[in-house]
């Protein structure tokens, strides 16, 4: 008679492997191709090109900080959704109500700026099941707002789509990459820099990697004569709360939010926004004074 053990880790062998998602119909549910990112995610982004936000007198670009995206993860049969979508006050509740109604989860609604015209709002969401009914229903929501929803233009996408090129940013970009201590990727005129956390992020007990929207972000929009907005948010563990505040203050970068994104995360996770319009390599070494006080992967 086979041994017990054995016999389970034969039939484990021959269990049938979990399929992959079709992405060509889950591209078709939302409109739009997506990115594909490390560990099997991809990424979908719906940029608000139809808003003309305004703050301290900079017209904010899309890629700034009106980028609404949902990152789709799979897990076993099913795929895991989270994201964060920008809206108008008005358009809140409706694209709410219609989530819900899909299956989804609200993880936070909050503010990312001060001051801004119009307003915006930013919605946090989670999902788990079928992706495909999962982006009809997220594209059924964002129906709801005015988010442009038609397939996007080849030129028009940004160098990680694998289409057009992406407008120069006119900053001295090799000095920036020197004080951040990284390599910024240009994006719709912003220079956009990633900084993972070091520790294994959980949510829901399921793991989070950066391309779900883990890791510290920091834009940068050339405002002229080597000035630059800023804006993004620092991914904090509770220790790091404090001493980046102090270090963003102590280098007049103003702190505009301070939050959650999800709701059953390990470690607990705090993601503190930013916002300031200066010369740019100044803000970049308070933005680097901030990033010494967390754990972030080396590399």
């Amino acid at each position: 008679m086979m041994k017990p053990l054995l016999a389970g880790v034969l039939a484990a062998l021959a269990a049938p492997a979990w399929a992959a998602p079709d992405w060509n119909k889950v591209d078709a549910a939302l409109g739009r191709p997506g990115t594909e990112q490390a560990g099997g995610v991809h990424r979908y982004g719906f940029p608000r090109s139809d808003l003309h936000v305004t703050l301290d007198g900079v017209a904010i670009k899309p890629a700034l900080a009106l980028g609404s995206w949902a990152a789709f993860q799979p897990m076993g049969d099913d795929t895991i959704v989270m994201g964060d979508l920008v809206l108008t006050h008005e358009e809140v509740n409706p694209v709410i109500s219609r989530l819900l109604a899909g299956g989804f989860t609200i993880t936070a609604l909050h503010n990312h700026l001060l001051r801004s015209a119009p307003a915006t709002m930013y919605l946090h969401i989670a999902g788990h099941g079928d992706p495909v009914k999962l982006a009809t229903a997220l594209r059924a929501a964002l129906a709801e707002s005015r988010t442009p929803l038609a397939a996007p233009s080849r030129d028009s996408q940004p160098p990680s789509a694998g289409a057009g090129s992406s407008p120069p940013v006119d900053l001295n970009t090799a000095a920036l990459d020197g004080v951040m201590g990284a390599k910024g990727k240009p994006n719709g005129g912003v220079l956009q820099y990633s900084f993972p956390r070091a520790e294994r992020l959980m949510d829901a007990g399921m793991v989070t990697p950066p391309t779900m929207g883990t890791a510290t972000a920091i834009n940068f929009q050339p405002t002229g004569g080597g000035k630059a907005a800023i804006t993004g948010d620092f991914v904090l563990v509770a220790s790091e709360v404090d001493p980046v505040m102090r270090a963003l203050r102590a280098s007049g970068i103003e702190v505009t939010a301070l939050h959650n994104h999800m709701l059953n995360d390990e470690p607990r996770l705090f993601f503190m926004h930013f916002w300031a319009n200066q010369d740019a390599a100044k803000l970049a070494r308070g933005l680097r004074a901030a990033l010494d006080k967390m754990n972030l992967q080396r590399s």
